[in-house]
């Protein structure tokens, strides 16, 4: 199949061809180099434009692409550039301050014991001697209870001597439960008790909170100042650029960031695109006056779309299920908000204009928030009724996503494809959960409800990694999404050397259309980002061999060449003059 051919197969969705077609005819040009802006030639370019799938060079013109050519030009020779060129990446899911954060805690990722992580607490204590002080807490991210037999107490940190005393908030690998100390401990209620969409863990010990009991420690956590938050930020572009990102959507943006974000949008460290889900103050709320929308002119920061919570995490037990998990039959996870309250949020926030983006990774929950859809779509086209055409043009003006889409009934994917809906997929998320899937579900669920990938490419899901949870390269999110195989090993599960449920597995082109054009459609980007076209972002990274030739298992330790944003070298960073 030619890369033409494989183009239109990506835009398979008829919606998406459509406006990527209008967009095409619209901007096609092929005039010669030399015709205004800077221009670019390199030795093949990979456009994503149907009518022009590969070019050599291309002119930008204030950020943006102005011209591209499909065949060398004999003014090209003397631009031409070592390199192959693809559309600039996105992450359709990632948390940008949360990463920001990561850079600078404490890397429990992978952590095989307790002792374990109790060495790199001290290791990063001792290069930050202030860090564990109850105006400064020690934090770090990555735990899994699954690894050490037993969810941790907060004993498990007082018993270590250079440890004890410490303020110390640590998240599960997951973000959905945190496991203290005993000073935060000592600073919350006595005898809490568990709290509608939440659950405190008691056995073998105090210490860990999940989902919505939470919220009473993480009230406790000391401010971290904008100063310090704009840094971690300018950190955390620099590590996204130095792996081909150039854009992302920001999965739950509180308030008070969206507003530190605009300003931040102003500078020169800015050098990600930023589609901002606000996330209210106070979760599973109504609050579009909290900063309002935003779409700059610059198109560096947008804030459009509402993120609200469903439910857990299946690793913790969280994710709410139509039935009891396997390995606890008294257990079926929990929604964080209940049907009713999930449907009215849903309307009220469509009804003010925003795109509604649920976390969902129950069937449950799935199922709850298919329904919420329903009555949100139903009510900013209420002629569409019951009728599932209409209920599907109207999404696609609207294009609610169902964030995660983990573990969904057959009834509700057909109802998914029946309207529409977007599911927003993380491919690194089953080849690190298959390590306690099959556990947690059971053979049926995990066969027919569980990572679905491939069965929903026809409804356009887009591709992420939902950092820090997993990390951000998007290339080993290509190759998860390809091979069903955890990037980290190169193995299937247990070991295998087969991808795990492979039949769920996308093909090539379509993980980079995930990466690209999916992500763009899914933030109202499409014809603007993901692409290399008049008109659109110039936005593009450099690779030092062309992408369709690397095989499949290098994408594992795949590096970057350069990364460009709006015309603009962002990695390695240009120096200033």
């Amino acid at each position: 199949m030619t890369l033409a051919a494989s183009l239109f197969r990506w835009a398979s969705v008829p919606v998406l061809l459509a406006a990527a077609l209008a967009f095409a005819f619209a901007t096609h040009d092929t005039s010669p180099p030399g015709c205004g802006g800077t221009t670019y030639c390199y030795r093949r370019i990979r456009t994503h434009d149907a009518f022009q799938p590969v070019a050599q060079c291309f002119s930008v013109v204030n950020g943006s692409f102005s011209r591209v050519w499909a065949t060398n030009h004999p003014e090209s020779s003397s631009l031409l550039r070592e390199g192959y060129v693809i559309p600039g990446l996105w992450d359709g899911h990632g948390h940008l301050g949360a990463w920001g954060e990561f850079l600078h805690s404490v890397d429990l990722f992978n952590s095989p014991s307790l002792d374990e992580v109790r060495s790199r607490l001290k290791i990063f204590l001792a290069k930050n001697p202030d860090a564990g002080t109850k105006d400064l807490w020690l934090r770090g991210t990555g735990w899994d209870q699954d690894r050490y037999g037993r969810m941790p107490t907060a004993k498990d940190l007082s018993d270590d001597e250079t440890l004890k005393g410490k303020f110390i908030l640590l998240d599960r690998n997951d973000g959905h439960c945190i496991w203290v100390s005993q000073p935060v401990l000592d600073l919350l209620p006595k005898n809490m008790t568990d709290v509608p969409g939440g659950e405190i863990i008691r056995d073998p010990g105090p210490g860990v909170f999940c989902d919505n009991a939470m919220d009473p420690a993480y009230a406790l956590l000391p401010a971290t100042s904008d100063e310090v938050k704009a840094r971690q930020i300018r950190d955390a572009m620099q590590d996204l650029n130095r792996v081909g990102l150039v854009g992302v959507h920001d999965a739950s943006t509180p308030p008070d960031d969206v507003k530190l974000y605009n300003k931040l949008a102003d500078g020169d460290d800015w050098t990600v695109r930023v589609y901002s889900m606000l996330e209210c103050e106070d979760r599973n709320q109504f609050c579009p006056n909290a900063t309002g929308k935003i779409a700059r002119s610059d198109s560096r920061f947008w804030v459009q779309s509402v993120k609200l919570f469903a439910d857990g995490a299946l690793g913790s037990w969280g994710s709410a299920l139509l039935e009891p998990y396997s390995d606890h039959t008294n257990k079926t996870g929990s929604l964080l908000v209940n049907a009713t309250t999930m449907t009215n949020l849903t309307r009220a926030w469509a009804l003010a204009g925003y795109q509604v983006n649920v976390h969902a990774i129950g069937d449950l929950a799935n199922r709850e928030v298919i329904n919420a859809f329903t009555a949100g779509l139903q009510a900013v086209c209420p002629e569409a009724g019951d009728n599932s055409e209409a209920l599907r043009v109207c999404q696609t003006k609207h294009r609610f996503r169902i964030e995660h889409s983990q573990i969904v009934h057959p009834a509700d994917q057909i109802r998914m494809h029946q309207i529409g809906l977007i599911p927003s997929i993380q491919p690194t998320h089953p080849t690190d959960d298959m390590r306690f899937a099959l556990e947690r579900l059971g053979p049926f669920r995990t066969d027919v409800e569980a990572y679905r990938m491939q069965s929903f490419w026809d409804i356009a899901p887009i591709l992420g990694s939902d950092f820090p949870v997993e990390p951000p390269n998007p290339f080993q999110g290509i190759y998860a999404a390809v091979t069903r195989k955890s990037p980290t090993t190169g193995k299937g599960f247990n070991g295998s050397d087969e991808g795990w449920h492979a039949d769920q597995a996308l093909t090539f082109d379509q993980a980079m259309w995930g990466f690209t054009g999916a992500t763009a459609y899914a933030a109202f980007l499409d014809g603007k980002a993901g692409i290399i076209k008049g008109g659109a972002f110039a936005d593009w990274v450099v690779l030092d061999k062309p992408i369709e030739e690397i095989p499949i298992e290098d994408f594992r330790n795949l590096t970057v060449k350069e990364t460009w944003v709006a015309g603009r070298r962002v990695y390695p960073v240009e120096p200033r003059a």
